[in-house]
Parts: structure tokens; sequence; C-alpha cells
């Protein structure tokens, strides 16, 4: 069996901010396909972790592959979407016209977008299930929809790897469940990396997932023990898996 492509290498990374340390010796590989959960609790590193990957931030210790490349180099690949839309939702601005945003370093520097960028927003907002929304003004969505609109806009560039920081961080549970179903049948197209504080809910989706607070315990789901749940939030945590009504 040949062996997959290696999409993101952490080795042994530090980071700190203004020296207090963050990250501590974390070794992660994302392979193609995986759909990997990053969980752990409030400032522990997760969002850290994403920036690096981003090339945003830099390690103080250790390197960062992304495709091979440098995290600089290699985000062109990448897909993100952030936790809050940081848009100002009084903005008389369309669903397709944030969901073109995401072409912005694909487009020309000058002049409309292509016939071809606006195919590629209108088979993002098909896969995300936002099509019938395409005129609607983003701030008048619920924050479910809003959700979506970010996804597409993350994936119109046709990214290799989807980064996602608590993307259902602020919607309620049936709705998180209709994001996560989402996901699990975009997955099977681009590898995905999330970001979130419900292992419970995830178990469910990713097929695995990394304890992060400070230093980093990545398992199979099936592997995640109380022993490694307790090691990773620093004390017991009940952990209520949920299961989906179809």
């Amino acid at each position: 069996m040949s062996r997959k492509k290696v999409v993101v290498e952490v080795d042994h990374i530090d980071f700190a901010y203004d020296g207090n340390l963050v990250l501590e010796d974390i070794t992660l590989t994302v392979e193609e396909g995986d759909f990997l959960g990053v969980v752990g609790p409030n400032g522990s590193g997760k969002t850290t972790l994403l920036k690096i990957i981003l090339g945003l931030i830099h390690p103080t210790r250790g390197k960062v592959r992304v495709f091979d490349e440098s995290p600089e180099r290699g985000r062109h690949f990448i897909g993100y979407v952030p936790q809050h839309a940081n848009l100002d939702t009084s903005f008389p601005i369309s669903v397709t016209d944030v969901v073109l945003i995401g072409r912005l370093g694909q487009a020309p520097v000058l002049g409309r977008y292509r016939k071809t960028d606006r195919q590629a927003a209108e088979e993002a907002m098909r896969e995300t299930e936002i099509y019938d929304l395409c005129n609607r003004r983003f701030g008048t969505l619920s924050g479910g929809q809003q959700q979506r609109v970010l996804m597409a806009r993350a994936l119109v560039g046709q990214p290799e790897l989807l980064l996602l920081d608590e993307p259902t961080a602020s919607i309620d549970g049936r709705v998180e469940q209709d994001i996560y179903h989402l996901l699990k049948k975009l997955n099977e197209k681009v590898t995905i990396m999330l970001v979130s504080h419900d292992l419970g809910f995830i178990s469910t989706y990713v097929n695995r997932v990394a304890c992060i607070n400070r230093r980093l315990v990545c398992n199979p789901t099936e592997k995640i023990t109380g022993d490694v749940i307790e090691a990773c939030y620093g004390g017991p945590v009940h952990m209520l898996k949920h299961t989906c009504e179809l």
C-alpha cells in the first residue's frame, strides 16, 4: 500500500508569548484525507498552532512544513475558517460577494472577477448548501448560515487542506450537528484540521484527535481514554458522545 502524502509536518516546536511558553515540544503529522480534531481547554495553544501552520507566527524552536514547503508558501493550498466572521454585519455585502473574497489571491489584481471565479463561487456555495442564499445580505443570516458562508469562502480557492477554528462555537446544538455532517462530507475531497472545545461531539465525525494543553497527545478516536483526556485537561472531564438522529 502506498503511503499517504504528508500535508502538515510539525517537528518538535515550541512557542512563547512574552516569554511564557504556550506550546512545548509539539510534534504532529497530518496526512492527506485526515479529519483531525484538535481539542483542549481554553488557552491551551490550539489557535496558536493553527497560526503557526498558516505562517502567521513562527515557532521559537522546531520546524514546520506545509505541503513540503515553508508555511508562508504552503498556505496557498489552505482554506481557513476563523471562529468569527470579522465582517461588519451592517455592511450591505451579499453572500456571493463574501464567498468571492476567497478568490482574491487568484483573481486579476485589477478589474472584475472572471467567469471562472464566479463558477468556483457557485460550486462552493452548492457544496456548503447555501446557493439559495446567494443574493441575501450576509448580515441578515443566522449564525449557522454565516458559518457556512465562511466555509464556502474558504473552499472557493479549491484548497487541499481546510483549517477551522471553533466553527460551531456560537451556534446551537442542532445546527452544530448539521455543520459537522457537512464537514464529514467535505472530507471526502479535502483534508480537514478542526479546533473544537467539544471532544464528545467531534469524536463522532473525526478519524483522529489531538489533545493539546501546551503539550500534545494524538490518538485515533477510538483510543481516546479517560487517562488521555485527564492528561490533556489537567483533571477529570466528563465526555458525552453525541448520537445523531437521521
